[in-house]
């Protein structure tokens, strides 16, 4: 009965997943224990197909309506939506869930992403949503700000020879341009913690299932970008000193298991990124392992603020591009049993 797919527990309400609120443990818990003996569910220890549960930055900085980059998608209500399938997909197959992996998208003010990390020859910092390119750094209208030398240990020279090292990097790697987004994800803030539905749904899969969630904090480096939490965009410095690594542990520990699903925000940023990375790790190793991944295609969505960016082309290439290397896209909504390769 563990690996059908099952019902939905009573506690949740799909009304209040774009809301924060505070999750009851001790009630869920019980509720839990109650499930588990109801539908005989046993330890993820004895799971013989092991399915992993990649959640890319389920966040309320992105997914909760008037939060700071909240991913409206093509409807305005994309995140909120895929949320809410997602609970669901968690609760009705929590018996076949060997393990969640929550990534958490982790920021503080001086990052190399956000507005007071530049000023112009005039010192005013460059809005949200401004593209910065090469170009850009290389003819001077943007530059490092030096009073933030102190508090990130370097001299303005470096700041300034790191920024216009960096933007070339992105553009050399046929990744995106520098985007100066809004404060967000900040450490210590509301905005960084989980969408309470979500968590609510992650704290009863591991009661039910005796499974510790695997959490991966990405995000912190002041000087790159970090959409995939396999691998920040710059690894090194202007000289080749290295500032960041991969995050190889976690590669290894994902291709270990015998499928690994994958759904988040955005499908045109963090969650794309995190998936060219598995998908680049698996090409070396072995181009077979594609087929272990699955992508529930309706649990996310691309950015899009009306008027300012739209990424669900890039988006919908992305996915186009994983498909076509072997990767499974699938609906939250069909039972996993009927995916192909799932083997129970």
């Amino acid at each position: 009965m563990a690996r059908q797919k099952l019902p939905i527990p009573p506690h949740f309400d799909p009304g209040k997943v774009g809301e924060v609120w505070k999750v009851p443990y001790q009630e869920r818990a019980q509720d839990a224990k109650k499930w588990t003996k109801e539908h005989q569910l046993k330890p993820s220890s004895l799971d013989e197909f092991r399915i992993s549960l990649l959640l890319v930055d389920v966040q309320n900085t992105f997914c909760i309506p008037d939060f700071e980059l909240f991913v409206g998608g093509a409807t305005g209500t994309g995140a909120v939506d895929d949320n809410r399938r997602l609970c669901q997909f968690i609760y009705g197959n929590i018996g076949a869930i060997t393990e969640i992996c929550p990534t958490m998208d982790t920021h503080q003010a001086m990052q190399i992403f956000h507005s007071i990390f530049l000023v112009n020859d005039k010192g005013e910092h460059p809005e949200p949503y401004t593209l910065i390119t090469s170009e850009d750094m290389e003819q001077g209208f943007w530059r490092f700000n030096p009073e933030l030398s102190s508090s990130l240990n370097i001299d303005e020279t470096y700041g300034q020879e790191y920024v216009r090292h960096y933007t070339r990097q992105l553009k050399e790697g046929g990744k995106y341009d520098l985007t100066i987004w809004p404060y967000h994800a900040m450490l210590g803030g509301i905005g960084h913690a989980l969408v309470s539905a979500v968590e609510e749904a992650i704290f009863f899969h591991s009661i039910a299932r005796y499974s510790q969630p695997d959490f991966q904090v990405k995000g912190g480096n002041p000087f790159t970008e970090n959409y995939s939490v396999l691998k920040p965009e710059v690894l090194e410095d202007a000289v080749g000193e290295q500032i960041a690594e991969k995050n190889v542990g976690f590669i290894e520990k994902l291709l270990n298991f015998d499928a690994v699903v994958i759904a988040g925000q955005a499908k045109s940023h963090c969650l794309a990124w995190t998936i060219d990375d598995l998908l680049e790790e698996i090409q070396v190793s072995d181009k077979n392992l594609a087929e272990k991944v699955y992508l529930l295609e309706d649990c996310s969505s691309p950015v899009v603020i009306p008027g300012v960016i739209d990424y669900t082309e890039q988006a919908t290439a992305a996915f186009e591009k994983f498909a076509a290397a072997g990767m499974h896209i699938v609906r939250s909504t069909d039972p996993i049993s009927t995916w192909p390769g799932i083997n129970f």
